[in-house]
């Protein structure tokens, strides 16, 4: 596990939290958000008094309670409980506190939109399109990351008809796709860009995306024809489609002289809009 410990500023006061590789998730300290949203002289004690009830309750948030070692004002290291950003917003909805009310109506926001989204999935593009204008990102690059939303689904739909399980099976096949056209895996991806828990996809070139697509939307076509019966034979075919894109990668490469697999990332990306 390679640990990155670093604190945060939430309303000018502190946040320690601490950043897993292995899983790629950051944890905060569950003490210091307690502090900061009730205002208790005894924050450990509210605490202590919260998690019994989430345990009365029987939340399954308080089974993903993980303690690690972090620093304290006297300089020590000691074991601190710590949660996820999922389950610390979970925590968060438990606790009866005018501060934590703006994160309860942001969470029946994002809620409610997701429930729209679900009868009507044009919204969701239209909510992507103005999240990534306010990001900084120029039209041409939302236009084609929106479409390599739209081939990514087709490609998971593709696995969902095979029997491939979403989650871990998506993330491994996916991480071939990658591995076959980058030549590397997304993990050493994302390390190339100097990036943690973002979105690789949120990162990449406009070029870069052309040939994610690429790889992508010929993995489908190829599982189409194939229709691969094992996860063993999907991973095969996952490699056959980021192979078409490795090629016309190293195509490209071998007339221009340079790299697609790219360094930058979205802070690079956006400067370079607006100097444009």
């Amino acid at each position: 596990m390679n640990k990155e410990n670093t604190i945060i500023l939430f309303n000018q006061k502190k946040v320690r939290r601490h950043w897993d590789d292995d899983n790629e998730q950051w944890y905060f300290s569950i003490i210091d958000v307690v502090a900061i949203l009730t205002d208790s002289s005894n924050p450990r004690r509210y605490w202590s008094d919260l998690k019994a009830k989430l345990l009365q309750e029987g939340s399954e948030v308080y089974d993903n309670i993980v303690q690690l070692k972090m620093l304290a004002s006297d300089g020590k290291r000691y074991n601190t409980d710590c949660f996820t950003t999922e389950d610390l917003l979970r925590t968060i909805q438990s606790i009866p506190s005018p501060k934590a009310e703006p994160f309860k109506l942001w969470l029946a926001k994002v809620g409610y939109e997701r429930i729209e989204e679900t009868e009507d999935p044009e919204l969701a593009f239209d909510r992507a399109m103005q999240t990534y204008l306010k990001k900084g990102y120029s039209r041409q690059w939302i236009n084609q990351r929106l479409k390599s939303i739209e081939v990514r689904k087709e490609l998971t739909d593709e696995w969902q008809e095979r029997g491939v399980k979403e989650g871990l099976g998506f993330a491994i096949l996916t991480d071939e796709i990658t591995k076959a056209w980058a030549d590397k895996s997304i993990k050493e991806y994302k390390k190339f860009k100097g990036l943690k828990k973002q979105s690789l996809r949120d990162n990449m070139t406009n070029l870069e995306l052309v040939l994610n697509m690429l790889a992508e939307a010929s993995t489908t076509e190829i599982s189409k024809k194939k229709k691969p019966q094992s996860f063993v034979q999907n991973k095969e075919v996952a490699r056959q489609g980021g192979h078409v894109a490795g090629t016309a990668r190293k195509e490209i490469e071998a007339q221009t002289g340079d790299s697609i697999v790219s360094p930058e990332n979205a802070v690079n990306l956006r400067l370079t809009d607006k100097k444009k």
